[in-house]
């Protein structure tokens, strides 16, 4: 019986370590097959970082982690490119001096990684030049993945000046994907809120959100069916209607999924519990609403719009 993959973001580990996995590579092929430039909004703790870590292993060619998976037979394992893996879901930044530190470690880290010299010091720019120099040093167009693309505006967003000034950092950053195009293969941008493209990324058209879609949504978290298959051992001596109760209900449009950790850590206590909403409560929601000083109540009348 394999281990249950509790709090496990890297799919690498995963496979390596002997944790169960439920196949999601079908959706790598798919996305990669059908386009470019790709948006994914879901709560925290639902398994953004680990489908972005497959993403990874998949572009950077290892097959052989893929053994058994959909993927395996259906990919093109002599195309392999680099990829600049960015991830703001560590830490706390309470200032742009923050963010510049730490979007500068990541850079430097790639740089390290892929041996290339660079010769620009402001960080726009130097972001640019690492996308074109692993272009042209590999012959491959260059995958850019971006994990918690707004967590550092969500952990300011009580502070509105702050807020608006690492905003304006992060489009900063973000403004030279689309200037890059001609070296880029694949952009997939994951968070847990829906700030305006327009605002972040400099052109509404340049991305495809994908979060309100019935195709994608079980790209993140457990059908039925994926979870009776891949934890049926684990599932042996409870109520499966009981569990759906409990778990099954999240949907963007599609068929609905369970919330990884809340299931997981069910198969593994036994008991019945909240546990995803006791370690996952939107605290800059929470925040924001007292901030604002807006009636709980009303939300139940609360219309949103596409922007």
């Amino acid at each position: 019986m394999k281990k249950l993959p509790i709090g496990i973001q890297t799919f690498e580990n995963l496979i390596l370590e002997g944790f169960a996995y439920v196949d999601k590579t079908r959706f790598v092929k798919e996305l990669a097959s059908q386009g470019k430039y790709y948006f994914l909004s879901r709560p925290r703790r639902f398994g953004k970082s680990l489908f972005l870590s497959t993403l990874k292993a998949a572009f950077e060619g290892k097959r052989k982690l893929f053994k058994g998976l959909f993927l395996e037979d259906n990919w093109d394992w002599d195309q392999i490119h680099p990829v600049i893996h960015i991830s703001f879901g560590s830490g706390v930044m309470r200032s742009v001096a923050d963010l510049k530190i730490r979007f500068e470690s990541i850079l430097e880290d790639h740089i390290e990684a892929y041996d290339v010299k660079t010769s620009k010091q402001d960080l726009r720019e130097l972001f640019s030049q690492l996308i074109k120099l692993l272009y042209r040093k590999t012959g491959q167009k260059t995958v850019v993945l971006v994990d918690e693309y707004d967590k550092p505006i969500l952990d300011s967003i009580h502070n509105t000046e702050l807020a608006v000034e690492i905003r304006e950092e992060l489009k900063n950053y973000y403004s030279v994907i689309k200037d890059s195009d001609a070296c880029i293969r694949f952009v997939f941008i994951t968070g847990v809120s829906k700030f305006s493209k327009v605002s972040l990324f400099g052109g509404k058209n340049n991305l495809e959100d994908i979060t309100v879609s019935s195709e994608f949504s079980a790209i993140c978290g457990y059908t039925q069916g994926e979870l009776e298959s891949v934890f049926k051992a684990y599932l042996t001596g409870h109520n499966l209607d009981d569990v759906r109760t409990w778990y099954n209900g999240y949907a963007w449009l599609g068929e609905m999924v369970y919330n990884p950790f809340d299931i997981l850590l069910f198969l593994k206590k036994g008991v019945f519990s909240n546990y995803w909403f006791e370690s996952a409560t939107p605290t800059f929601l929470i925040k924001l609403l007292m901030a604002r000083k807006y009636r709980v109540p009303d939300l139940n009348t609360l219309q949103v719009q596409n922007s």
